[in-house]
């Protein structure tokens, strides 16, 4: 059987010696025989020093008293902050008072008819049913507190990133200003948006909308950009020879050409806000996220899947409905001024019927209440699945033993490193796959978290993350090749990862605290779930996208499916493989840091204690360690997509 590639044993050593990335090694090791010796010889121990420690606890103490105090005094907070938290108190009320005023009917007749508009009547059935479903499952009041939260985030991040991807997509100057900036933003998990403005506005629905704009907003700002600086050139220097001015250019033909990209900043924003929302419960938002960490909290699985089921329906709803939008083909024809004024003549007749009828509320004899067949289902469960399944085992004796054999020795070995050798992996791995620059922030990144005195929860927290992310690499990497050598099978995935990718981080947790209980393995489990359609979808991409002539190349020699895929398609794919593991390796920290809420511990826990306990020194520190850490795995799995793109 003829192989793809021919080998050439003598050029080897040649074609190594001149291998950018075995200098580095050889620089590597020459810098490790010369520092490990006397690091070893000054810290021997695997603990970080105190003396290269800085205690943040007085200083963040003092912070905090000093708003609390302050608060309503202070010009700051009277004139500025203050005046900004009434006002998104007052525009969630008012939103909040609408929906409830237009009825349950008048909500579900707006959300179809919106979605008739927008994408035809299969979508606006969906819609009806997705939020009659609400309705019966007894979610109607917390569905528009969810809801009325959401307008007025989605409408103000909308707001802020249209401001900045302007700002960037006309500059230069500030696309290079922003570019890092946005970068840090989408890198950081969302539990760590809470606690700044927590700090300054305190617990409630401002501090969760605030959040929420910031963590839904970059999206928004980094799609505008791209839409502006991608508008065709011809069409940009045919507008300018009709003498027009830049802003008549900006209004008549930049924005018009990115009516893709803004749409589709639009849907990313209001799944991001969706998702932060629900998140946000925990500094006091209320709606269906409330309910679904106080049923956590309690381990209440069927009342956490009462209150889940609405929030994925929501999310499957605004998904589909803004895809729709952003999907739409520049020459199919647009829903026209008098199909809206129809859509809303008929919201408005609904809404005025449900209220001559008096039927505003949803009527509780219409709810259903699977709260307690799903604690007896779980019940069931624990005492039929948990432990004792011949041959197979349980879902209990899955997580223990995922615990003993991966989790724990992983930990442990990690905490046992010396400090100074952590920092030099780290060190080679960015180096190696980036720049100088690449591997010193990755560095300085690592080097903080020992400086804040979180050294050994950040190991516990890393641990987590390298276990789940093995997992999802292993799963996703097979899933997608079989996905993209089977056209009928990524078929039937593709509906799978579509309901996967829309739901909120929070809803993971439901499922696997009713399949293992609560720890540290069922938090990996939740986090392998919500990474793994991500790293599926872009691995069947790439696969995909192979240049066909290299795959006839191969096949005119004989190779065989496997050669094909080992030697052609594999290395072909290796920027979008590599993508993958970014995207897995962010995604995963994010759930993994939730899970402190189901017992993950580490960072995610002190994050969640500094939160329901006020103890915002506690909360803060471990915010900034798990942006330091998701700072680090960022660089360590992203730069050599940079460095290909610049040409290193």
């Amino acid at each position: 059987m003829a192989t793809v590639t021919a080998s050439t044993p003598r050029a080897l050593p040649t074609g190594l010696l001149k291998n950018r990335a075995v200098h580095k090694l050889l620089l590597i090791a020459l810098a490790a025989a010369i520092l490990v010796p006397l690091a070893n010889a000054r810290w021997a121990s695997g603990s970080w020093p105190d003396a290269l420690t800085v205690d943040l606890t007085k200083p963040l103490t003092g912070a905090s008293d000093w708003i609390i105090d302050n608060r309503d005094s202070h010009p700051l907070f009277l004139y500025f902050f203050g005046y900004v938290s009434n006002a998104v108190v007052i525009s969630v009320r008012a939103v909040y008072l609408v929906l409830l005023g237009a009825g349950w009917a008048g909500v579900t007749a707006l959300g179809a008819l919106v979605a008739w508009r927008v994408a035809g009547v299969r979508l606006a059935l969906g819609t009806a049913a997705a939020f009659l479903a609400c309705g019966l499952l007894g979610m109607w009041v917390p569905t528009m507190q969810t809801l009325a939260l959401m307008v007025v985030a989605v409408l103000a991040s909308v707001l802020v990133g249209t401001v900045l991807g302007l700002a960037a997509g006309l500059s230069r100057r500030m696309d290079k200003i922003l570019r890092p900036v946005l970068d840090t933003m989408q890198v950081l998990p969302a539990f760590a948006y809470l606690l700044p403005v927590v700090l300054v506005f305190g617990i409630g629905v401002p501090a969760a909308v605030l959040a929420t704009v910031v963590y839904a907003a970059p999206p928004m700002a980094r799609l505008t950009a791209l839409g502006l600086r991608g508008a065709d050139k011809e069409v940009l220097e045919a507008v300018e020879s009709l003498g027009t001015t830049a802003r008549q250019r900006l209004l008549t033909a930049r924005i018009p050409l990115a009516r893709k990209e803004l749409l589709l900043g639009l849907n990313q924003t209001i799944m991001m806000a969706l998702s932060m929302a629900v998140i946000a419960s925990v500094i006091g938002a209320g709606g269906l996220g409330d309910r679904v960490y106080q049923a956590l909290a309690s381990v209440d699985v069927g009342a956490a899947l009462a209150a889940g089921i609405p929030i994925v329906l929501l999310a499957v709803v605004l998904d589909r409905v803004t895809g729709a939008a952003g999907t739409a083909d520049d020459g199919a024809e647009r829903p026209g001024r008098a199909g809206w004024a129809y859509a809303l003549a008929g919201t408005v007749a609904v809404a005025v019927a449900g209220r001559l009828l008096g039927r505003l509320d949803w009527p509780d004899a219409w709810t259903v209440s699977i709260a307690e067949p799903v604690n007896r289902a779980v019940d069931w469960m624990t005492d039929h699945l948990y432990s004792g399944v011949p041959v197979i085992g349980g879902t209990a004796d899955w997580a223990a033993h995922f615990t003993t054999w991966v989790l724990d020795p992983v930990r442990d070995g990690l905490q046992a490193l010396p400090w100074w050798s952590v920092l030099l992996v780290v060190a080679t791995l960015a180096w190696l796959i980036g720049t100088w620059r690449t591997a010193l922030t990755a560095v300085l990144a690592m080097a903080a978290i020992g400086v804040l005195g979180v050294w050994q929860p950040s190991l516990d927290t890393l641990s987590q993350v390298l276990a789940a992310v093995a997992v999802t690499l292993v799963l996703g990497f097979a899933i997608g090749i079989a996905a993209a050598r089977s056209d009928r099978f990524e078929r039937m995935l593709r509906p799978v990862l579509d309901v996967f990718q829309t739901m909120p981080q929070f809803v993971y947790l439901i499922p696997v605290v009713a399949l293992f209980g609560v720890g540290r393995a069922p938090a990996a489990a939740a986090a392998v779930v919500y990474a793994l359609p991500a790293v599926v979808r872009i691995t069947t991409q790439g696969l995909r996208q192979v240049d066909p002539a290299a795959m006839e190349s191969s096949n005119s020699l004989g190779a065989t499916s496997w050669q094909q895929l080992r030697q052609v398609q594999l290395p072909l794919a290796r920027p979008e493989l590599l993508l993958a593991v970014n995207q897995g390796v962010v995604l995963v920290l994010a759930v993994v840091v939730i899970g402190g809420l189901v017992g993950g511990g580490a960072l995610g826990y002190d994050t969640v204690f500094g939160l329901a306990q006020g103890d915002l020194a506690t909360g803060l520190v471990a915010g900034a360690a798990i942006v330091c850490l998701g700072l680090m795995l960022d660089r360590v799995t992203q730069p050599t997509e940079r460095s290909k793109r610049k040409g290193a």
